[in-house]
């Protein structure tokens, strides 16, 4: 429930925190004093980048404190919600992690297990790929380097569609069936390589060992357990969702007619994305989903969660953060702090939750390119910010958007 603590309305925070651009002048849902601060930053922070859609979410021991939408959209200047869906990339990685913890859970899968078993998959190329685990695979220890050319298999269609003779769209079997046919860049569980191809095995593991599509046992298994029931798939073009901004163009790779598009409509096809980064969601709905990770649901145990968030078997990095289970890790205090961002044209999200138990989300509807202010920084400012409220709203939003 609401109490009576001031709120910044839409007509006060313009006011008082400057206009934003005038494309992006709606705001939505409400924001107590004590986090005014996090509100004036992310209306900065769009300003800046002339961002027309984007949301923000906080939540602090698992309540929901903040939610807000910012900018509208269309020719019915459709005002951007707090529960509106934006294309959230990477994010999507944290999900499927979940649901792979869900099926060791449910002792139906083990982290030790190769996915070439698991899936069928052919030696000829490499006989090393028998040692890439799931486990591997949630570190990006695969053996996959995206620096090589042409190594992150999502982003290869037209390659993939000459060499196998097959007409654009291609689909997740035809990737499968190119990747497994070259051999590896290195031994697996050697060396850290950020490739969403680990990914899109690890939902094809989920479709092998649930007997479910992905979608359909994520959505069963980690998100309604928790009272998450929005989020989906993003499809060709996003419809439903927020429009996709972008300078970059491509060639479209949804059917063969050489047609140059604006990226987010066609330069990937998203249909292949899923378990790497195809959902779309809203920024309450992944604070809520990092509720997986305080404890107190159902969805998985303190023991699965520490499995899932363990450093990998080749240590921390330099910086002495490491990766795992979707997320970059790094001990604080007692605790540990989670955080990832997800990216692609048209496309950009932020998901922390720290050490001690704050959880922030943004979404945005374009991201950084040539010639724009810096994007990445964002999360680390948002952070230090939520790390400097003294007092804390004692309310919880969630009965308004769950």
């Amino acid at each position: 429930m609401i109490t009576r603590r001031t709120l910044l309305t839409i007509g006060a925070a313009t006011l008082a925190l400057g206009a934003l651009p005038a494309h992006a002048d709606a705001v939505t849902g409400a924001v107590p004093e004590e986090l005014a601060s996090l509100d004036a930053l992310m209306r900065t922070f769009l300003a800046e980048r002339n961002i027309s859609c984007a949301q923000l979410a906080v939540a602090k021991a698992g309540r929901l404190v903040l939610a807000r939408g910012y900018g509208s959209y269309g020719q019915a200047n459709t005002p951007v919600q707090p529960t509106s869906l934006f294309r959230v990339a990477s994010l999507s990685k944290h999900i499927t992690a979940v649901a792979i913890m869900r099926l060791v859970q449910e002792g139906r899968l083990r982290l030790s297990d190769s996915v070439a078993d698991l899936l069928g998959l052919s030696l000829a190329a490499d006989p090393r790929l028998v040692t890439v685990s799931v486990r591997r695979l949630l570190q990006h220890l695969g053996g996959w380097d995206k620096t090589a050319a042409g190594r992150d298999y999502l982003f290869s269609d037209h390659v993939i569609a000459a060499e196998l003779d097959v007409p654009l769209p291609i689909g997740v079997e035809h990737i499968l069936r190119y990747a497994t046919s070259r051999p590896l860049d290195h031994d697996p569980g050697t060396r850290y390589s950020y490739n969403n191809y680990n990914f899109l095995l690890l939902g094809r593991v989920i479709e092998k060992v649930s007997g479910l599509d992905y979608a359909t046992y994520v959505q069963s298994k980690v998100m309604r357990p928790l009272g998450v029931t929005r989020p989906r798939l993003t499809s060709n073009p996003g419809t439903g969702e927020v429009p996709y901004l972008s300078n970059y163009t491509a060639k479209t790779v949804l059917d063969d007619s050489g047609k140059v598009v604006p990226y987010p409509y066609g330069g990937s096809n998203y249909a292949n994305f899923d378990a790497a980064g195809g959902w779309a969601a809203s920024a309450v709905d992944l604070v809520r989903l990092t509720r997986i990770f305080d404890g107190t649901t159902s969805v998985l145990s303190p023991a699965s969660v520490s499995a899932l968030l363990a450093k990998p078997e080749t240590g921390s990095f330099e910086s002495g953060a490491w990766y795992g289970g979707g997320w970059l890790i790094r001990s604080m205090g007692s605790g540990l702090n989670l955080w990832h961002s997800g990216s692609m044209p048209g496309a950009f999200a932020v998901l922390s939750r720290t050490y001690n138990g704050i959880a922030l989300c943004a979404t945005f509807n374009r991201r950084e390119e040539s010639g724009s202010p810096d994007f990445d920084a964002f999360l680390d400012e948002l952070y230090n910010a939520a790390q400097a409220i003294k007092t804390w709203p004692a309310d919880d939003l969630s009965s308004q958007y769950f």
